[in-house]
Formats: structure tokens, sequence, C-alpha cells
């Protein structure tokens, strides 16, 4: 779906892209991994199994959703994973690289997950940002996404859910 004239989104094909996903993810979980030790969560250390898992292999760790890729050019800067969780669809792994920052990617992934979760009669499209990341949930907030009550077990994650 084009949704600017230099950015489009896509869903993933793994074959061509599991590479560029691959190490979106890696990036996407050590800079959480960081931030949680920055916060106390965690300790400082190699990245949890379960996450290199999803870097190792996005096919697999994602059957069954679909992976959405930002493009500014030939340039892949961004994805997202939206899956359905009972009447909503839930959006995951939410990032945008350093180079695709500030370029309307963001607002590009979370219009196209929410276009897709209408498609397939979801109700809502839900997701997690852990409390620290400001920037983050001014997005989400000005996408019109609402507090949620929360379905996590982790302190310092703030549920959001846009109705749809």
């Amino acid at each position: 779906m084009t949704v600017a004239a230099s950015l489009f989104v896509r869903v993933a094909r793994f074959e061509r892209d599991r590479g560029a996903v691959a190490a979106m993810l890696a990036d996407y979980h050590a800079q959480t991994e960081a931030e949680k030790a920055e916060h106390g969560l965690t300790e400082p250390g190699p990245l949890p199994e379960r996450y290199a898992a999803e870097a190792r292999d996005p096919a697999s760790a994602f059957a069954g959703a679909e992976v959405l890729l930002v493009e500014r050019g030939a340039e892949l800067i961004g994805m997202a994973v939206l899956h359905r969780s009972g009447p909503d669809a839930e959006l995951k792994r939410l990032w945008v690289g350093p180079s695709g920052r500030r370029s309307g990617a963001g607002s590009a992934l979370l219009t196209d997950a929410a276009s897709r979760a209408r498609a397939v009669g979801a109700t809502g499209l839900r997701l997690s940002v852990w409390d620290w990341r400001t920037g983050a949930l001014a997005l989400y907030r000005r996408q019109g996404f609402e507090p949620a009550p929360s379905w996590e077990l982790r302190e310092r994650l703030v549920c959001l859910r846009l109705p749809l």
C-alpha cells in the first residue's frame, strides 16, 4: 500500500526479505534489551534466546502473522508484525531504523496495520510499549490509540488500543 510519495508499505516475502527482517529484529531487540537494563529491568548481557530465535528465523517465529515492511526508495527502513489476537489485531516489533526515523515510516506502518486489521474484521488494533519510550507513546496517541486494560504481565509496559 502506498502511503506517501517516498514511502511504501508491503508484506514481507521471506525468500527475498529474510536478511533485512532478521537484521531489523536483531537491532530492535538489542536496543530494547539495552533500555531494559538501563531501567533496571534486566541485567546487561546477551540477547535472550527467545529473541535471538526471532532474528535467526523470522519466517518461523512469525508464521501466521503478517510482517509489514516500509520502504523508502530501495531501502527497507522499518517493520512491524501484525497478527490476530481475539477480536483485535495486535502489532508487535514496530521498528524504524535510525536512517528512517522522522520520515513518517512509523505512521505509515500504523496506518497500514489499521487498514489491514479493519479489512479482516478486527474491532481494534492493540499494542504495548515501554513507558520510557515517550516518542513512541506520543506517536501512538496522535494516531488515536487510547490506554487499555493491561494484558501484559511485565511491569512498565503500557497497553494501548485503537478502536476500529
